[in-house]
């Protein structure tokens, strides 16, 4: 992908995250968490608290910090000849043991409760598939066979924990040979309506003990 068309989707995503958002809101916005306070969700150390979840899906300027900090977790570990390239948000090479993290977003298209089938990760490496079932959701992880992490992950088998965008646990679990795990929904509201209510994003991370 050239430089051109990277710019035209981070543009593209920041176009769809702001049709989430209500644009009376953001005239009067502010950072309402600090880095630590976000940087433990991202880590898993500590759970966002419910006045923290809803201070954070009211404020597009916290959301989109939320989100920096967790690009930046996964460009700290990057090796020097990724980082020199420039591609900053382009998949950790297959020989890097350092993978830390790949986030995804909501689309504007996908807000309908009927509607969210899946969601991808930025990176292309991970979606997020949810099936109807017994009255609720199964919602499944499932790694691309195209990443260059898979055989590691697939060999490794590591404990993976997904976020939402208030830093609660959305399913956590190790990989099975077809390179997927699988959970019940863990919450009342559907999938869509969720992700909308909680920033709009998810992150897949390696899962620390604390978070398990």
């Amino acid at each position: 992908m050239t430089s051109h068309d990277e710019q035209e989707a981070l543009a593209l995503r920041l176009q769809e995250r702001a049709l989430l958002t209500p644009a009376s809101s953001s005239a009067r916005d502010r950072l309402v968490l600090a880095d630590d306070t976000l940087l433990a969700a991202l880590a898993g150390t500590r759970l966002l608290t419910p006045n923290e979840r809803t201070a954070l899906a009211a404020s597009p300027l916290t959301l989109r910090r939320f989100r920096q900090l967790s690009l930046q977790g996964r460009v700290k570990d990057r090796p020097a000849s990724a980082i020199a390239t420039g591609n900053s948000t382009a998949p950790v090479a297959a020989n890097d043991a350092n993978w830390c993290g790949s986030t995804g977003m909501l689309r504007a298209a996908s807000t309908a409760a009927d509607a969210l089938a899946s969601l991808v990760t930025d990176d292309n490496c991970w979606t997020l598939h949810f099936v109807a079932q017994d009255g609720g959701w199964q919602v499944i992880l499932a790694l691309s066979a195209q990443a260059p992490f898979a055989a590691r992950l697939l060999g490794e088998q590591p404990l993976l924990r997904v976020i939402d965008g208030s830093g609660a646990t959305v399913l956590h679990g190790r990989l099975d040979a077809d390179g997927e795990c699988e959970c019940a929904w863990p919450f009342a509201t559907a999938p869509a309506p969720h992700f909308q209510l909680h920033g709009a994003n998810f992150t897949v991370l390696p899962a620390p003990p604390a978070a398990l």
